[in-house]
């Protein structure tokens, strides 16, 4: 149960993008493995991407098994399992109207406790028509773990990116719910050059004890717009968007 038989999932059932387009939108959100189980997520979802022309989901927490399980048209999906139950997968998954180049998937090296999961991680890579790269990492963070092992894992997520000189995002849920958390987190961020989507107080991103959770962190994109989704009712995370624009 706790290390998943199959760790990388990936399925490319539908006619995808060549490219990224050079504007684009991203939604990453904690579905709290509700997106096979709750009636209402995937008519949730596909008005959501129709509306606000969604290129990228970035998930935490979602349920997954095959293709059967993800059925957006026009995505495909890359998924990291860090849970397995009964023949059902759970962990982060990055759906995109482009097949994705590249993906790797990864355990934390850390578990939630002596006997507990790990937490996974996926890396993947989007080509722009130019040549270039997109590099994501769906993000869900080690949770009830001292904060010298959360320190640990987000080097990681340093040693992962920091050679890629181009566009990237680094997104999910990343249990930053004290100031010693906060403060690695962002410690991280600044070595890697990138922003943050300026969420408000106001928009009720997931947050503990007036620290947020969810973040979605950019660099060699423009930040047009952005946006918090509240009524939905599906999890206890509100799903966060972000359109960008490639830098030329």
């Amino acid at each position: 149960m706790f290390v998943p038989s199959i760790l990388h999932h990936r399925s490319c059932r539908f006619t995808c993008s060549s490219f990224v387009p050079d504007t684009f939108g991203v939604l990453c959100w904690n579905v709290y493995k509700k997106n096979t189980k709750h009636l209402r997520f995937q008519p949730f979802l596909q008005q959501l991407t129709k509306e606000q022309e969604i290129d990228f989901l970035l998930f935490q927490e979602a349920n997954f098994r095959d293709d059967k399980h993800f059925t957006l048209p026009n995505f495909a999906f890359d998924a990291a399992a860090n849970l397995e139950f009964r023949g059902e997968f759970y962990g982060v998954l990055s759906a995109s109207r482009v097949e994705a180049k590249s993906a790797q998937a990864y355990l934390s090296e850390g578990r939630e406790s002596l006997v507990g999961p790990h937490k996974s991680l996926l890396l993947s890579a989007y080509p722009f028509e130019d040549g270039s790269k997109l590099l994501v990492l769906n993000v869900h963070a080690i949770n009830f773990r001292e904060n010298q092992r959360y320190h640990k894992e987000l080097e990681r997520f340093l040693e992962l990116m920091k050679h890629h000189k181009g566009p990237m995002i680094i997104a999910g849920d990343f249990n930053s719910w004290n100031k010693k958390r906060i403060q690695k987190l962002h410690e991280i961020r600044e070595e890697l050059e990138l922003s943050t989507v300026p969420f408000k107080p106001m928009d009720k991103v997931k947050s503990f004890m007036g620290n947020h959770l969810d973040f979605i962190f950019y660099r060699g994109v423009e930040l047009l717009d952005f946006k918090v989704h509240k009524d939905h009712g599906i999890s206890d995370h509100h799903p966060l968007f972000a359109r960008f624009r490639k830098k030329s």
